[in-house]
């Protein structure tokens, strides 16, 4: 029995996840623990108004929820679109951005600068230091990824997917080793980092989150071509005249930095680089072209959607949204798992 190939869908899905973006950051300026709506939000945006109501408004949206909103955003742009290069790279649709070890690294350098006390500035320097920390430590930990990965015929894939796995090991246990050293208030500051959260953004981080992602959303499009020639193996992208070597160089360089960056300033944020490259895939095609586009058009609208359940599920607290992802994340992959062959997964 002959089975035909499953219908894709590239400019739909990328028509309905541009349309579907601004309505998720307008669900995140107008609900949460005061919750207003979608007039009210807009007008807000425009100025504080004449009553005490829109001048209320005005406040909390403006200094408190957009500039959340546009971290989440960027953020979730930033993983998704990353995640769908390392499954191009790794040329597995289950590969993402935390098996080059810039998450474990970033984790690592984080809890380095939370136990060495840089926290006692907390006010001032604290953020700014345990991000650093956590951002060169992504850095590093690639770096040596990259190097373990070398060998005389080039840099291996294969090779580098293992380094992954034992310098993450390695990062895992060193960061074990200073929560065992750390006091309660140090223990609790790397959980709650780990968990990941957006509950310290302001217009600083978001510029921040978008200088760089400007770059790294600008800059990975740019190797689509690149990454469809490795689909069909390294040796048959070299005859088409890619440069393997090089790609492979920029791409890492450009998931540690984007990656990095957002794992300093949101924490840990599981499954975003997973699911959505994954479901996406199967929706559009392997076409890199129109899938990184879309990727960070979707990380961007799930994490503000994530978010948003976060602040209000049990409003007036709220939840660490590296929690709320993996909540969303896991039972929806496995029910696509379950029925992957309706996609043409086998």
């Amino acid at each position: 029995m002959i089975e035909h190939a499953p219908r894709r869908y590239p400019r739909e899905v990328l028509i309905a996840l541009a349309l579907l973006l601004p309505a998720a950051l307008l669900l995140a300026l107008s609900q949460g623990a005061f919750p207003f709506s979608i007039g009210e939000a807009l007008r807000a945006l425009g100025g504080p108004g004449d009553t005490a109501q829109s001048g209320q408004a005005h406040t909390i949206i403006l200094q408190i929820r957009l500039p959340r909103a546009l971290l989440a955003a960027m953020v979730g742009a930033i993983l998704g679109c990353s995640g769908a290069a390392m499954q191009g790279l790794f040329r597995n649709p289950l590969a993402d951005p935390s098996l080059i070890g810039v998450t474990a690294g970033a984790s690592l350098g984080a809890g380095l600068a939370i136990v060495s006390g840089s926290g006692a500035l907390a006010g001032y320097l604290g953020f700014t230091t345990v991000s650093l920390g956590a951002f060169l430590g992504g850095l590093l930990t690639v770096t040596l990824v990259y190097r373990l990965s070398q060998t005389a015929n080039g840099t291996s894939v294969a090779t580098m997917l293992l380094a992954g796995i034992a310098v993450t090991a390695l990062a895992g246990s060193l960061g074990s080793l200073l929560e065992y050293y750390a006091d309660s208030d140090m223990l609790r500051r790397i959980s709650l980092w780990r968990m990941g959260g957006l509950d310290g953004a302001n217009f600083e981080r978001a510029a921040l989150a978008c200088a760089i992602g400007a770059v790294v959303l600008t800059a990975l499009p740019r190797f689509a071509p690149a990454l469809n020639a490795l689909l069909l193996g390294e040796s048959e992208a070299r005859h088409l005249g890619i440069d393997v070597a090089r790609v492979k160089w920029a791409l890492i360089l450009l998931v540690a930095v984007g990656v990095g960056a957002s794992v300093a300033l949101a924490g840990t944020i599981a499954f975003v680089g997973l699911v959505v490259p994954h479901i996406l895939r199967m929706l559009m095609g392997p076409d890199h072209r129109a899938l990184l586009p879309a990727c960070a058009l979707g990380g961007a609208g799930l994490l503000l959607l994530a978010d948003t359940l976060a602040r209000t599920a049990v409003a007036p607290s709220e939840l660490p949204v590296g929690i709320v992802t993996s909540l969303i994340g896991v039972p929806f992959f496995v029910s696509l798992l379950r029925r992957r062959h309706q996609y043409g997964m086998h």
